[in-house]
């Protein structure tokens, strides 16, 4: 019974509907038709349902585990997936499947695409980051170990995001501005050593290899070193080479104008000096102005030194003849000015001074250059006033020339030139009658000279005061003259028509000629002051016009004229010794004199 209960809940517990069920109907029917016992068919159906339940079990395991692999494999792409999204910065979108296969599917190929793009993202952050590393190791001298290390480093890096990539590149377009920046500063540094060196003959080469070797020989941007110490060693430089130049600058300047004043000492010749020209022109150039090649090499100062060294030693073989020379200078300069040159360095002086070895030759030269540069100094300051003594020398000149023309008898005849002379002679008169204002006006300048200066106004050794007075004296004498002789003309004229009343015709020639000479013995006997006229000169009937005087150089005539006027200004004149009485007398012997014909003391 037992058997058979359980049969029946086997039975009971298999659908025959089933396939399952419908084996186990026949594999029963199978039983009986065998003959098996109840019992038997319990116990098989039995250890048929606990194989079974042995089968489901692991069927049952084994979709538990591929579950919890699923979940596991699921979670780790969902973990990876939000670490993802965080390092990169992105957002993705919420799964709405339910089974975790779908779930998997649809997380795998967005996990491999952030995969990717992190990837891409790494990448791209570790060439800025390479880059940002090794200009920083360019620019603070570091080497390219450090630069490694850090680039070995991203792959620990969790911030992946647009915004520190963008934060990267500008630190990156920041670097790289300030190593072109660095990179233009070290090629201008490195192009002004250049010109330096050039300008004091150094070799250029070895000057920036001093600083760093990748400074000569390469073009490369890369590998030319833009570090702080590159730019300071630069720096440095530059200023080394700047006061270099400074020196050696005043040191040739002083050696060129030494050459230049002995240059003008023993007046070289342009073929020699034309060889250094280039250094002589250093003489008026500012530093900066001095970029010629070689220019302040040791080489050519020591060549310019060794020019002047040996201009010195002719110098001195030549210094007696310089000095003479420079004395005739300033003879012809005090000449010119009519001023007399200081006794002192007369040539008989000079040569006994040098010969006796007293007085430094070149001490001697220097004082007659500053004696030539005062004496064109004050040259300039007597040249308003010279030039209205050579105004005043020539209308004199014109003066004796219109006195000459007026003794003519032939001057109104036809002949050649006559009409030059009329011309001449009628402006000659108008600058005659403007000499005395000119003799006024001189003075009153010569004064006012000698009042800002607080020295008198030498005229070839005398006063122009003096000479300028004396003729005024001498002007007024003449003046004086000219109206005696008319007095005696007038009274000549009287004594003759007198006579004509008394002896009633016209004296002969010879009675009057005596009577003149009676009259004046008896003049000469009564006062004793034997004052006479002298005649003057008269032209033949038949002697020619005089020859036209043209306008010339004075200088012959104005020193005759101005020594004339230092013999009378030694001994001036009286006029009130000679009385108006004696002067008739005197000029009561004369017959025949022209009213224009001047008159002079002798």
């Amino acid at each position: 019974m037992a058997g058979y209960g359980l049969d029946k809940a086997v039975r009971a517990s298999v659908s025959f509907d089933t396939p399952c069920g419908a084996l186990l109907l026949e594999l029963e029917q199978i039983w009986t038709e065998i003959g098996e016992r109840e019992q038997d068919k319990d116990r098989m159906f039995l250890e048929l349902e606990k194989e079974c339940m042995r089968v489901y079990r692991q069927k049952v395991d084994s979709a538990s585990a591929e579950r919890a692999q699923l979940r596991q494999s699921l979670m780790a792409k969902e973990a990876e997936l939000k670490a993802l999204v965080a390092s990169i910065g992105e957002n993705t979108t919420r799964f709405k499947h339910t089974s975790l296969k779908d779930k998997l599917t649809a997380v795998t190929p967005l996990l491999e695409e952030l995969r990717a793009k992190k990837e891409e993202r790494i990448k791209q952050i570790s060439n800025v980051q390479s880059q940002i590393e090794k200009i920083k190791a360019q620019i603070s001298d570091h080497g390219s170990q450090n630069y490694d290390g850090c680039v070995k480093q991203l792959s620990d890096d969790h911030d992946l995001s647009t915004r520190r990539i963008s934060d990267l590149q500008m630190q990156l377009r920041n670097l790289q501005k300030e190593k072109s920046d660095r990179l233009q500063k070290v090629f201008i540094y490195v192009d002004e050593v250049h010109g330096l060196c050039a300008v004091l003959g150094m070799d250029f080469a070895e000057t920036v290899k001093e600083v760093h070797p990748s400074l000569h020989g390469t073009n490369s941007e890369n590998s030319t070193n833009i570090s702080d110490s590159t730019l300071e060693g630069l720096t440095q430089t530059i200023l080394k080479l700047k006061a270099e130049k400074k020196t050696r600058l005043m040191k040739l300047q002083e050696i060129v104008e030494k050459l230049h004043k002995l240059w003008n000492l023993m007046e070289s010749a342009e073929q020699e000096r034309r060889q250094f020209a280039k250094v002589a022109a250093v003489l008026g150039s500012s530093e900066e102005e001095i970029t010629s090649p070689g220019i302040l090499s040791l080489k050519a100062i020591q060549e310019t030194e060794e020019e002047v060294e040996r201009l010195t030693k002719q110098k001195a073989s030549r210094m007696k003849e310089l000095v003479l020379k420079k004395r005739l200078e300033l003879e012809d300069v005090c000449r010119n000015a009519h001023m007399e040159p200081d006794m002192n360095t007369a040539p008989e002086k000079i040569i006994a001074l040098i010969d006796s070895g007293l007085v430094d030759p070149c001490e001697l030269l220097c004082s007659i250059e500053v004696q030539i540069a005062k004496a064109n100094e004050e040259s300039l300051t007597r040249k308003d006033i010279m030039e209205r003594v050579d105004k005043w020398l020539s209308a004199c000149d014109e003066e004796t020339w219109l006195e000459e023309y007026n003794q003519d008898d032939n001057r109104y005849s036809a002949g050649r030139g006559a009409h030059l002379n009329l011309k001449r002679a009628e402006k000659a008169r108008i600058l005659v009658q403007k000499i005395p204002s000119m003799i006024d006006n001189l003075i009153a300048k010569t004064f006012a000279w000698e009042d800002e200066t607080n020295v008198p106004f030498l005229y070839d050794g005398v006063r122009l005061v003096a000479i300028l007075e004396e003729q005024k004296l001498r002007r007024a004498q003449r003046e004086e003259d000219k109206r005696r002789s008319r007095d005696q003309k007038k009274l000549q004229s009287l004594l003759l028509k007198e006579k004509e009343l008394i002896f009633g015709s016209k004296p002969s020639p010879r009675k009057t000629n005596s009577f003149n000479r009676r009259m004046s013995n008896h003049h000469s006997n009564g006062n004793g002051t034997g004052f006479m006229t002298p005649v003057p000169r008269r032209v033949s009937a038949g002697s020619a016009t005089p020859e036209l005087l043209t306008p010339r150089s004075y200088s012959g005539r104005y020193n005759n004229y101005f020594k004339e006027n230092r013999r009378l200004t030694a001994a001036p004149l009286n006029f009130s010794a000679v009385s108006k009485e004696d002067s008739m007398s005197s000029f009561a012997s004369i017959s025949g004199s022209e009213p224009d014909s001047p008159l002079y003391l002798h």
